[in-house]
């Protein structure tokens, strides 16, 4: 579980996985780099039109709680606290 946190790209993943957390690592970082190639990335390893939503859902709303937090100065109560330093 540390490695996928670290760095999903150094451990080994099922093409879809590693489609989907492509998707969610650019949606993350690049916003406005998206574009319909990194929809049918998705779509070309098994997700259908729901799936790809999903995706982008749960990506966009993780996202913004934790900017909407981040904002706002809220700390994490320990007990959600990472056993390591969160990737950059």
């Amino acid at each position: 579980m540390a490695g996928l946190a670290r760095d999903f790209t150094a451990i080994a993943l099922s093409s879809a996985n590693r489609a989907m957390l492509l998707y969610a690592a650019k949606l993350t970082r690049q916003p406005a780099a998206m574009n319909r190639v990194d929809v049918e990335a998705l779509r070309s390893a098994g997700f259908d039109d729901r799936a790809v939503l999903d995706i982008a859902q749960v990506t966009a709303y993780f996202n913004f709680v934790n900017r909407l937090a981040q904002g706002l100065g809220v700390e994490l109560e320990t007990s959600w606290q990472l056993p390591f330093p969160p990737p950059e």
